[in-house]
Formats: structure tokens, sequence, C-alpha cells
């Protein structure tokens, strides 16, 4: 029993030391902060309802496809694909309805078997308090299920340090033009 205590203080010792030591300790390119420091506050939970606006064909077109790998005219789900996007975000489902902000990234399909896009997007808020601020998704779209999730990575402004989550309902789908209308739950912890 004597000498396992040496053993687990040297163990101590030496992960003591790599870890910078004490709290706040620094190793010469990074420091551990009180958030407070640097504005943070507590902690809370957004929930946002909008509308997401994707018009592939038509008048304002929104979405452009920008790049086809070789399978994607013999492949049904348009695999390698990519599109980028700057599509409207709505207060309600009609394109007419108050503009909230816009989303802008890329898509592309990204899935042999289904219709399963890769979206990389910000949405970015141009109204009220939030004017200015962005929320960040990159995930998996699997686009003909009812209900998908895609997690929010981050965001700047008044979400910096945001983490959370949105689930895309289609509301309407052309399947002539490909233009769709999507509505976005989205719930965020920030600060």
């Amino acid at each position: 029993m004597a000498g396992i205590l040496p053993k687990y203080a040297l163990l101590f010792i030496i992960f003591f030391y790599f870890n910078g030591g004490a709290a706040g300790k620094s190793l010469g390119f990074s420091r551990v902060l009180n958030p407070a420091t640097i504005g943070l506050k507590k902690e809370k939970l957004t929930h946002f309802r909008l509308f997401w606006h994707d018009i592939v064909i038509g008048r304002n077109q929104s979405a452009v496809k920008v790049a086809a790998g070789p399978a994607t005219n013999a492949s049904a789900t348009m695999f390698g694909a990519v599109s980028i996007i700057d599509d409207a975000l709505t207060e309600g489902p009609e394109l007419s309805s108050k503009l909230l902000g816009r989303a802008q990234g890329l898509y592309s399909s990204a899935s042999k078997s289904e219709v399963g896009l890769f979206m990389a997007m910000n949405f970015a808020f141009m109204v009220g308090k939030y004017n200015g601020s962005t929320i960040t998704i990159l995930g998996r779209n699997t686009v003909f299920s009812k209900v998908r999730e895609m997690p929010v990575i981050g965001g700047s402004g008044l979400f910096r340090f945001a983490r959370g989550y949105a689930q895309a309902r289609t509301q309407k789908f052309d399947n002539k033009s490909g233009n769709a209308i999507v509505e976005y739950n989205i719930f965020i912890l920030h600060y």
C-alpha cells in the first residue's frame, strides 16, 4: 500500500504540470479564462421558428448549382451536385412575409442511395436585437424524411458559443422546379 501512494503522487504531478498547473496559468500560447472576463453571463435557451425559401428555378433564384460530379446526370439522387445558397428566411411560409434574414452557404448531394444533402449554412439575421448575429448549421439533411435534425455548431454576435439543433420540415416542394419552402425550428443554448 505504501508503494502505491508515491506512484499516484507522481502521476498527479505529471498531470498537473502538463495541464498548466493552477487554473488560469498561462502555457505561453493559451490560458484558462473565467467566462465573465469576456462578458459572458448566464446561458439561455432560445427557440426560433422560421421559413427557408430555396428557389432553384424562377424569379429571384436563390440557389445556384456550381458543380456536378460525373455521376450527377446518371443518379436519381443528383449525387455530386453542389449548390450555393442565399435563401430568404421569413416569419411565415409565404415569401412575402416578414424577412428575418438570409440562409447563406452551400448544400451538396452526398448520398448515392437517397436524396441526402450535406448542408453548411449560416442563418444571418437582419432584424431586431439579432441583426448582425448568425447561427451556423452543419449536418445531414435527408430531404424526403418528414423531420430532419441538424446540429447548430456555433454562431456570432449574440450567438457566440452557441450550440443546439435545428429541425427541418418541408412545407412545400415542387417536383418540377425543385423549389422548396422548409420550416425550421431551431433550439439554441447561448450566452
